[in-house]
C-alpha cells in the first residue's frame, strides 16, 4: 500500500492476569487487523468494551497496567513498536505519535498555562525549541479558531469553556508536528454545537497538517463526517472494515446496519393530557451576585408524558433540573405539584415531596456510591420512604431488577463490576424504588455509546407506560427528542425561546436558536459536515464538494 504508516496484523490484546473466579485471561481485542495511510483518518466504531480505545493505545506502543499485547505485531513506519525497547517506544510518543483524550478538563493540570502544557511534549523532546514551539503554538491555536492564539497561551485550564479545552488539546497533540495522533472520542462529552465546531476544527487541522489520525467515537454519523475508512468493532473483534461510503451506503452485517439506522426510530405514542404534575412559573436563579442562570422560566410536565428539555451547554438545562429538586434554590418564582407549591429548598420539603420527585444523573459513575453494592444502592430509598427492611426489601430489589431487565444476581455487585449500561440501570432502578410521580432524566444516555442509550430509553418508555411516571428529559441531542417526547422547551442563555408539542416545535419556521441547534445535529450521511459547514458560511450549495469525498 502506497504510502502505508501504520499496519495492525492480528493484534490481540488481553489482561496480564487471569480473572478471579475462571482462571482465564479476558481477551480485550482478538486478532483485529486494519492500514492507515498517510494523511488519512481512520475510524473506530463500537460500543463500551469493544476495544476501541485499547486498539488505540496499543497503536502507540502503550498498554494499561494489567493489560499486555499477547499476539499480532503494529507496524509503525515500517517497524514493530510492539518489539522496540520501552526506552525507544517512550521517544515516539510525544514527537512521531499523540494522543486526544476523550476529558479534556481531566488531562490538563489547572497549576500550569495552556501555553506551556501545550508546548511541553515537543521541547523535551527536543523537536523544537521554546521560542519555536510557543510560536507553533499561537499558529495552532490560530487554525483551531481559538480566540487571541497570544493572549490564549497565558490562560488556565479553568478559564476556557470545553470546547476550547479541547481544541488545546488537539493543538498539544500537533505541536510536535507528529506523523500519527490518537482521537479518544474527543467530542462525546459536548453539546451538539459544540461538537460540530470542534469537529470542524479537528478536520481542518487534520487536513492542514497532513498527519494520520486513528479518530474512536461510538457516534457512526460523526465519524462518517471525518473518516476515510471505518472499522466496526463488537467484543474486541473485527465486525466490519471498509471505506466510509461502503460502510454508510452499503453496510454488509446486520450490527453496522444497526448502527447505520438507529437514527430512524419512530416517536412517541399520543397519549391524553390532564392537569400538570409539575408547573414551573417564572423561576430565575443566579449563584451568590454573579449573573441570571436562569431568568423567568415557565413550563409544564403534564401526567404520563415525557417533556424534552433542550439546549447547548451553559443554556441552563441542568440548573432548571438542580432547581427543581431544591439542590440549587431559586432566587424568585414558582414551582407547583399537582397545583400545590414546593419548598424552593430541599431541606424545607416533606419527605413525601421529596419521594414524589426523583431525578436520574448523566454520570452513573458519580452517581452510584462504589463501595456499596447495588442492594443497598437500591433498598435504601425502600427503607427511607416506606420503612422496607429485611427479605421483604430483598424480595422487592429484585423485583425492581427485573422491572429494569437486570437479573437478581445483580443485588451482590459492586458498581466497578457493571458496565455503563447496567450502571444506568441501577440509577433507574433506584428512582423507580420511590414510587415517584415524576423524574428529571438529567442527560441519562449521554455518556453511552448509541447501540446501549437506545435500550435504555426503550426502558424509560415501557416504565413509563406501565407506571404512568412524567419525564423532564435533559438533553442535547435532537435524535433522543425526536423519538421520546411529546413536549419541547428549548433553553439559551437561561432562557425558554420555544416551547410547544414535539411536533410544532420540530417544525419550521424556526427561531434562530432551535434552527442552529436542529442544523448541527450530525446525519448519517457522507460530506454532510461540509456542506453543513458551507451553509452556515452562506457559501452556494454548488461549490459542496461530493459526498465522501474531503476536500
Amino acid at each position: 500500500m502506497p504510502d502505508l504508516l501504520l499496519d495492525v496484523r492480528n493484534l490481540t490484546v488481553a489482561t496480564a492476569e487471569a480473572r478471579k473466579g475462571d482462571g482465564k485471561r479476558k481477551i480485550l481485542v482478538d486478532g483485529v487487523s486494519f492500514a492507515l495511510r498517510r494523511r488519512n483518518v481512520l475510524g473506530l466504531i463500537g460500543e463500551s468494551g469493544a476495544g476501541k480505545s485499547t486498539i488505540g493505545l496499543t497503536a502507540l506502543g502503550y498498554c494499561r497496567p494489567g493489560v499486555e499485547a499477547t499476539g499480532g505485531e503494529v507496524r509503525f513506519d515500517g517497524r514493530d513498536i510492539l518489539a522496540l525497547p520501552e526506552a525507544e517506544r517512550s521517544r515516539l510518543r510525544g514527537s512521531r505519535v499523540a494522543y486526544v483524550a476523550q476529558s479534556a478538563a481531566g488531562s490538563f493540570n489547572p497549576a500550569y498555562t495552556l501555553g506551556e502544557q501545550v508546548i511541553e511534549a515537543a521541547v523535551c523532546h527536543g523537536v523544537l525549541s521554546r521560542s519555536e514551539a510557543l510560536e507553533r503554538a499561537q499558529e495552532l491555536f490560530a487554525l483551531l479558531g481559538l480566540p487571541e492564539p497570544r493572549e490564549f497561551l497565558h490562560r488556565y485550564p479553568h478559564q476556557v469553556s470545553g470546547g476550547q479545552l479541547q481544541r488545546a488539546m488537539t493543538a498539544m497533540a500537533l505541536c510536535p508536528r507528529p506523523d500519527l495522533i490518537v482521537f479518544d472520542e474527543p467530542t462525546t462529552a459536548l453539546d451538539v454545537t459544540t461538537q460540530i465546531g470542534v469537529l470542524l476544527a479537528i478536520r481542518k487541522a487534520i487536513e492542514a497538517t497532513g498527519v494520520a489520525a486513528l479518530y474512536i467515537s461510538h457516534d457512526l454519523a460523526v465519524v462518517a463526517q471525518i473518516a476515510d475508512d471505518i472499522l466496526v468493532l463488537r467484543h474486541g473483534k473485527t465486525v466490519e472494515y471498509g471505506s466510509a461510503e461502503q460502510i454508510i451506503d452499503a453496510p454488509r452485517e446486520d450490527y453496522t446496519r444497526r448502527l447505520v439506522g438507529i437514527h430512524g426510530k419512530a416517536g412517541p405514542q399520543a397519549r391524553e393530557p390532564g392537569a400538570a404534575v409539575l408547573s414551573v412559573q417564572d423561576v430565575s436563579m443566579s449563584y451568590r451576585s454573579g449573573p441570571a442562570v436562569l431568568s423567568g422560566v415557565s413550563l409544564e410536565l403534564l401526567p404520563g408524558q415525557t417533556l424534552a428539555l433542550v439546549g447547548e451547554s451553559g443554556s441552563g438545562k441542568s440548573s432548571l433540573g438542580r432547581v427543581l429538586c431544591g439542590l440549587t434554590p431559586a432566587s424568585d418564582g414558582t414551582i407547583l405539584f399537582h397545583g400545590t407549591p414546593l419548598a424552593l429548598r430541599l431541606q424545607r420539603r416533606t419527605k413525601d415531596e421529596l419521594r414524589r420527585l426523583q431525578i436520574i444523573n448523566q454520570s452513573p459513575d458519580v452517581a452510584l456510591n462504589p463501595r456499596q453494592t447495588v442492594e443497598t444502592i437500591v433498598g435504601r430509598p425502600l427503607t427511607f420512604y416506606f420503612g422496607t427492611r429485611g427479605a421483604e426489601r430483598r424480595q422487592r430489589v429484585a423485583e425492581l431488577l427485573r422491572q429494569v431487565e437486570l437479573d437478581p444476581s445483580f443485588m451482590a455487585r459492586y458498581p466497578a463490576a457493571l458496565s455503563g449500561g447496567e450502571k444506568q440501570r441501577v440509577c433507574i432502578a433506584r428512582a423507580l424504588a420511590a414510587k415517584p410521580e415524576a423524574i428529571i432524566c438529567d442527560e441519562p444516555t449521554s455518556a453511552l455509546d448509541p447501540l446501549v442509550a437506545q435500550g435504555v430509553l426503550a426502558l424509560l418508555s415501557r416504565l413509563q407506560g406501565e407506571t404512568g411516571v412524567s419525564l423532564l428529559f435533559i438533553t442535547h441531542d435532537i435524535h433522543i427528542v425526536r423519538s421520546i417526547a411529546d413536549s419541547i422547551a428549548v433553553m439559551h442563555q437561561g432562557k425558554i425561546v420555544r416551547a410547544g408539542t414535539a411536533r410544532s416545535v420540530l417544525s419550521p419556521p424556526f427561531d434562530p436558536e432551535t434552527a442552529r441547534l436542529l442544523s448541527a445535529v450530525p446525519e448519517m450521511e457522507l460530506g454532510w459536515l461540509d456542506r453543513w459547514s458551507a451553509l452556515r458560511l452562506g457559501a452556494s450549495p454548488v461549490s459542496l464538494p461530493a459526498a465522501g469525498h474531503r476536500p
